[in-house]
């Protein structure tokens, strides 16, 4: 049985007969004609297969640079090939495809590409586990991913298609590291990491789980290593900037996430004397106003003082051993339990000349400011923590407005505003002012200074592992760290590796990491480690522009091109494949690559699909077709237990709350599935699947299937230009510009649902005329309003079911695809309406509907409202106190 099928068959469209005709008959509610039993049934594995193979032969949507017409740069996140698409997939790419489709109707050129982001440890663990090559593996997903988006009759000009582990891409990224490497944005510096003892690699802090690595399961320890470096920071205060430029772009979210991660702030910096030293410890702070509660100084395990004690003290070493079980990322450090080791040495404090312990402790990290903390339990969190396990003083600084802080009675520090205590000097004033008067008495006594930072740290882009591009660095014995040449490149990776899941594959090999120095010819060693697979998504958007291109990046092309006008995908890339991919971005701006400043003008974030799921007590997380349905309860097909019905969550198949796009697309055709992704819910929230909601956008279909060829076997008449005379052709003709101009509104806000039902709403409209209209009555004058209904429902609903209409329009005697047509213009005339129809509440309940006059006055709809039997009951005896007029729409009585 399919995955996503309903329990005990397929899908009952699958059997197109006389079972179709009565499941659609009951489906859709309304009973069919003798005419609609006979005619020609909506077939959409024939009609998608027809359309894609004709796009596909006639390089639809390929994109070619044209100065005279405006460009459009559309692009969709690119995927990993992990072997098979999943309905998250399909509503992302169904997104972008609506949009691209939309501008090129419009009459833009549209660029509209798609690639895959290749490399990555899941190609290495699939390869040990199936005993083949990444390579293999990533080629043959490739192959079945792109087969399963052309299904989808996605608009794509695959002549742009791409493969980040493709040797070509290496090539030239490799050639624009050394570019940054010229430009001083490369280092190689010792850094604290993550490493997995058993995989003997380093990891990602979200590859640390609960102090774990994520695959072995091994208790991770802190190393420091040799690790190369993207200068980031440099970029700090232009990112920031840049965020502002984006506004009316970008989603508030992703901006202020952004803005968060490189965190500026505004602070002091000053240093502690050690008593009896000519050391100093230097620290920074963003909290000023709180140095006079200082009870002590914290210092990191890796910091050089620390590691001086150490080398003298075995209890400090066995210490600082222990730290190193723990992960270097933020979320990890806040879930210790606070221990310290207390180093015998003391801190003076600059203004007051109070004495104060030092520790090392286990929650301060090296690569964060200096590496060393000043402690204010009263006003940390995890200061006031490590005070209270270690019996240390806790001094109030800061009282919150109208209560007196008593430290033997506090259960957590104070963290808000208040008034200076304790504090000398400053006492009694507002803490933010007080911020400002401490640092210019640090200044005054040249003992501190006013310090800009940033949370940001440089982008360590190290890997050990083999299915990643290799760094072009070599190591010379005599020469140090030398280039690669850029006439040698590129460093391929071996073929003949061998792959155990455990340490550096490429550190291992017994040829390839020999070679020679460039400089001078000395035996040498090439650098083992690849970079991050954030590298190759960091540029591939530029790489689009010129894919055939023999060099990283044809300038011209690019410029042509960028910036991304629209750019679509996940809210989890808000931060890291965002904020490098900008910072790349600008890099290469400043090595003449490109001119623009930002990569992505719009970005559209879409929500997740999620589905209920079903657990059984004996057999855990079942299938929706490994359940029954019995009165109002679900049981397991296996063993009959009760399932238990869990929470709404995202796809996934470890839960089997999954639906197979292909059974769908197999099933009821892609334009179904396009349909009904793009009307469950607007594309920023998440997307609750729903069985019903799929039969719906099937039923739908069929009937615009059968309004249009009932249509096309009408009298021809050219489609109307100009309004009637006939009060109800009127009305339709005024109803399709007023769909023309609300659709053409909401694809360009993203309101894509509303879009759809207004299509839905004229659609019926056009039914209804027919029903109340005999085929002998109808005049050529409402024959040429329907042929205008059909042509324009036809080409609003093309963004978003492309083959459906594509057939639709042939049918309807077109010779030209609808792909090359333009978007419907609106006849201002036609959305004159000379009457309207207003709700009229009283106290915002329904009483009645009025139609008036488009023209019609307040005074004139107050009357007409008044006059109504219905709110004439409503308002016996009572009085009115308000009038609320929403002009066109509604009118409601306040009354007492």
């Amino acid at each position: 049985m399919q995955r996503g099928l309903p329990a005990g068959g397929s899908w009952p469209i699958l059997k197109r007969d006389k079972v179709l005709f009565h499941y659609l008959q009951k489906a859709s509610g309304n009973p069919m004609s003798e005419r609609e039993r006979v005619r020609e049934k909506y077939n959409p594995q024939a009609i998608e297969s027809k359309w894609q193979n004709f796009w596909e032969e006639q390089q639809s949507f390929r994109a070619v640079e044209e100065a005279e017409r405006e460009k459009y740069y559309l692009l969709v996140m690119f995927p990993y090939p992990s072997g098979r698409i999943h309905m998250g997939h399909v509503r992302n790419y169904t997104i972008g495809d609506l949009l691209a489709r939309f501008q090129r109707l419009r009459g833009k050129n549209v660029l509209h590409p798609m690639g895959w982001d290749a490399f990555g440890m899941p190609a290495e663990n699939a390869a040990i586990q199936k005993g083949t090559h990444p390579r293999t593996w990533t080629y043959s997903n490739i192959e079945a991913m792109r087969r399963e988006l052309r299904s989808m009759g996605l608009s794509y000009d695959w002549q742009r298609e791409l493969a980040t582990c493709d040797p070509q891409y290496a090539h030239w990224e490799q050639e624009l590291f050394l570019k940054l490497y010229e430009k001083g944005l490369v280092y190689r510096k010792l850094s604290q990491v993550n490493w997995d003892p058993v995989d003997q690699t380093v990891l990602a802090n979200e590859q640390v789980i609960d102090g774990k690595g994520w695959r072995s399961g091994a208790v991770v320890e802190r190393r420091e290593l040799s690790q190369w470096f993207l200068k980031i920071t440099a970029y700090a205060e232009e990112l920031l900037d840049g965020l502002r430029q984006l506004e009316n772009g970008w989603p508030e979210t992703v901006r202020s996430m952004q803005s968060h991660w490189i965190g500026k702030s505004h602070g002091l910096e000053f240093a502690f004397a050690i008593e009896g030293s000519d050391e100093t410890l230097p620290v920074y702070t963003t909290r000023p106003d709180t140095v006079m509660g200082v009870t002590f100084c914290s210092i990191a395990a890796e910091h050089p003082l620390a590691r001086r004690i150490a080398s003298a003290n075995g209890a400090a070493q066995a210490f600082i051993q222990a730290c190193q079980s723990v992960g270097t990322s933020e979320e990890a450090i806040e879930r210790l339990e606070k221990k310290g080791f207390p180093t015998g040495l003391q801190a003076i404090h600059p203004l007051t000349g109070e004495r104060v312990p030092i520790f090392i402790a286990n929650f301060v990290l090296m690569n964060y400011g200096t590496g060393a903390v000043m402690a204010v339990p009263a006003h940390d969190q995890r200061d006031f923590e490590f005070a209270r396990t270690y019996r240390l003083p806790i001094r109030v600084v800061i009282q919150p407005p109208g209560v007196t802080l008593d430290p033997a009675e506090m259960s957590e520090a104070y963290t808000g505003p208040g008034v200076l205590c304790h504090s000398g000097p400053f006492d009694g004033l507002e803490n933010e002012t007080a911020k400002e008067k401490i640092i210019a008495a640090f200044v005054a006594q040249k003992v501190g200074n006013a310090t800009t930072q940033y949370r940001l740290r440089d982008w360590g882009i190290s890997r050990q592992r083999y299915w990643g591009n290799p760094i072009p660095m070599i190591h010379c014995p005599q020469c140090g760290i030398v280039p690669v040449p850029v006439e040698q490149l590129p460093v391929p990776l071996p073929d003949d590796v061998e792959l155990t899941g455990s340490g550096n594959p490429l550190a291992r090999h017994p040829t390839w990491k020999q070679t020679s120095c460039p400089r001078c010819s000395t035996a040498a060693v090439r650098e083992t480690d690849t970079m991050d697979t954030f590298a190759e998504s960091s540029w591939y958007f530029l790489r689009y522009c010129c894919a055939d291109h023999d060099g990283p990046l044809d300038v011209a092309r690019v410029n042509h091109w960028m910036p991304v006008d629209q750019y679509v995908g996940g809210i989890e890339h808000a931060v890291l494949h965002l904020l490098y991919a900008r910072f790349f971005h600008k890099a290469l701006r400043d090595c003449g690559l490109v001119a623009c400043d930002e990569p992505f003008s719009r970005l559209l974030t879409q929500g997740m699909v999620r589905k209920d799921t079903f657990r059984c007590p004996e057999h855990g997380w079942r299938y929706p077709e490994e359940v029954r349905q019995q009165a109002d309860a679900l049981y397991c097909l296996q063993c009959n237990a009760r399932i238990q019905v869990g929470r709404n969550e995202k796809m996934s198949k470890s839960k089997h709350n999954v639906v197979d796009p292909n059974d769908i697309i197999q099933g009821y055709g892609a334009d179904t599935a396009r349909l009904f992704m793009l009307f469950a819910a607007p594309p920023e929230q998440d997307l609750e699947w729903n069985d019903s909601g799929v039969d719906g956008a099937w039923r739908f279909l069929n009937r615009l299937w059968r309004l249009i060829l009932d249509v096309a076997d009408l009298p021809y008449q050219p489609p109307a230009r100009t309004m009637p005379e006939q009060a109800d052709l009127r009305a339709l003709r005024s109803k399709t510009h007023e769909t023309i101009d609300k659709v053409s509104r909401d694809v360009q806000r993203f309101q894509f649902n509303t879009a759809i039902s207004a299509v839905m709403e004229l659609v019926n409209a056009a039914n209804e005329w027919q029903n109340a209209t005999q085929e002998g009555q109808r005049t050529p004058e409402g024959l040429a309003v329907l042929r205008e209904v059909a042509e324009s429902a036809v080409l609003l609903l093309n963004p978003f079911v492309p083959h459906i209409t594509e057939e639709l329009w042939h049918r309807l005697g077109h010779a030209q695809p609808l792909c090359q047509q333009r978007w419907p213009e609106v006849d201002a005339e036609a959305l004159q309406r000379e009457s309207i129809t207003l709700v009229i509440q009283v106290n915002g309940k329904l009483r009645a509907r009025l139609t008036v006059a488009a023209e019609a006055t307040p005074e004139q709809i107050e009357a007409a409202a008044l006059a109504e039997p219905a709110v004439q009951q409503q308002l016996l005896n009572r009085t009115i106190r308000n009038r609320i007029l929403v002009p066109g729409r509604l009118l409601n009585f306040v009354v007492n």
